[in-house]
């Protein structure tokens, strides 16, 4: 059963009371206080304090004051006048029943206004929250967008100008060739007119030389023939005729212009070639790797497997049509992601490396790369993707692939420590030291993260 409080004091003006009920051992946990504009109540186990106020109050604005043994309330009046008590006089029970019922419906009537005008709130500011989100991510793709296009750009501007510069890179070099031709034609027919001239003065030369001899040769043909018709005219009784001599001239000037002619053939046709060999040897692929550790069968497979990868082409891309030649080279890709990379644009560089891959998946050194990249912006399970991809293709292990190797390893021993799984990247580091075990700044790294495994499990 409550205690009734009827110890109190109150105080007025024309706009406000001042209410001090004095409750011992009263504190804010504990207490219940409702008040509407015609009810006033204080529930303070054991202690229970009524009042049917005189007049309506300001119930919104109106305060109460709990500490020191005492709620001291300040009830401002809705009307300014002066009360003549704090409570009504001559209230029965039921009406008192009445007041209470009134007032509970009005605080539970204002408790839901109260209830959806917070809902509305709330829902005004989640959609502003939303609107302005929105409107930061438009900002961002537009940026991104922006940045996209401005790469686009400059990568279009520098792919014209190395297309001019070996334009005229081919147009120096033919130039070249054609002043070479000029020189090589001057040459050769300065080189025949020498020839020309040698033959012809040769030619003149033994021409003469042939002459003499021939005159001397006739000269004594023709004494000999003269005499032999001088005895055989002498014994048969008749002499020679003049006609006889210069049918034996007319002999001899057919026989020389044959020999002459037959002597500048000769003199006219070059020497032929001599004949000779020409040997070519092959030098082997010769791996550096000791005899005792060969990997013969192995590097074998490796050069097969880089082969095949290099002729690994995919052509049936429809974004290919609107591609330039040099854009479908899937190294020259590579090359370009690798400058963007060094210019820390890694969202160009991932994209110059998905369309490599998308034109040659065999190629280990694309998702190598491309895994650096998510590495720097943070995409740590699409680094390991990369990375597991870059080490299933730098398979079989060889000397030529080491280096690549251990580059994967460690890219994703890093993205599993970022991820603070670090048994998994302690283990790509030991599988990086195994192939270098020289190198000091993985051996470091490594200690570390067993530093770390072991602090974690000194923790738990």
């Amino acid at each position: 059963m409550p205690l009734q409080v009827s110890d109190y004091s109150w105080q007025q003006t024309k706009t406000a009371v001042f209410l001090s009920l004095p409750l011992k051992g009263v504190c804010v946990r504990d207490t219940d206080v409702f008040c509407t504009e015609n009810y006033l109540k204080v529930n303070s186990p054991p202690f229970l304090f009524e009042a049917f106020l005189y007049a309506p109050i300001d119930d919104e604005n109106s305060k109460a004051k709990i500490g020191n043994d005492t709620i001291v309330f300040t009830l401002y009046k809705k009307e300014a006048a002066m009360w003549e008590a704090l409570s009504v006089t001559g209230v029965d029970k039921e009406m008192m029943q009445r007041i209470r019922e009134k007032s509970i419906l009005q605080a539970q009537e204002r408790a839901k206004e109260a209830t959806e005008a917070k809902a509305a709130a709330k829902r005004e500011d989640q959609k502003y929250a939303l609107s302005v989100m929105m409107k930061i991510e438009e900002e961002e793709r537009k940026k991104i967008e922006d940045m996209k296009e401005n790469e686009r750009i400059k990568a279009t501007e520098e792919l014209e100008a190395w297309k001019e510069y070996q334009r005229k890179a081919e147009e120096q070099k033919k130039i070249q060739r054609e002043e070479k031709l000029c020189q090589k034609e001057k040459q050769i027919k300065e080189e025949r007119k020498k020839l020309k001239s040698n033959s012809l003065t040769g030619n003149s030369a033994s021409r003469n030389l042939a002459a003499k001899e021939f005159r001397s040769c006739c000269s004594g043909w023709s004494v000999m023939v003269q005499s032999q018709l001088t005895a055989t005219s002498a014994s048969h009784g008749s002499s020679c005729s003049p006609a006889s001599a210069s049918q034996v001239a007319g002999i001899t000037g057919r026989n020389s212009e044959n020999i002459f002619t037959e002597k500048l053939k000769e003199d006219s046709i070059p020497a032929p070639r001599s004949v000779g060999n020409i040997k070519i040897n092959f030098t082997p692929r010769v791996f550096p790797t000791a005899l005792r550790e060969s990997q013969v069968a192995e590097e074998e497979e490796w050069l097969h497997k880089q082969a095949e990868a290099r002729r690994a082409m995919n052509t049936d891309i429809p974004e290919l049509c609107d591609l330039k030649e040099e854009e479908k080279n899937p190294e020259w890709l590579k090359d370009k992601g690798n400058k963007l990379f060094a210019t820390e644009n890694y969202l160009a560089a991932i994209n110059a490396y998905n369309l490599a891959i998308r034109l040659n998946s065999k190629i280990p050194l694309l998702y190598l790369n491309r895994a650096a990249c998510h590495l720097k912006l943070k995409n740590l399970h699409k680094a390991i993707e990369d990375s597991s991809k870059a080490l299933e293709l730098l398979m079989p292990p060889v000397t030529d692939n080491a280096n690549a190797r251990m580059k994967a390893h460690i890219r994703r021993g890093t993205a599993f420590c970022q991820l603070e799984l670090y048994v998994e990247g302690l283990q790509d580091y030991e599988a990086a030291l195994k192939i270098d075990p020289s190198n000091k700044i993985v051996q470091i790294d490594a200690e570390k993260i067993r530093n770390v495994i072991q602090g974690t499990e000194l923790k738990s």
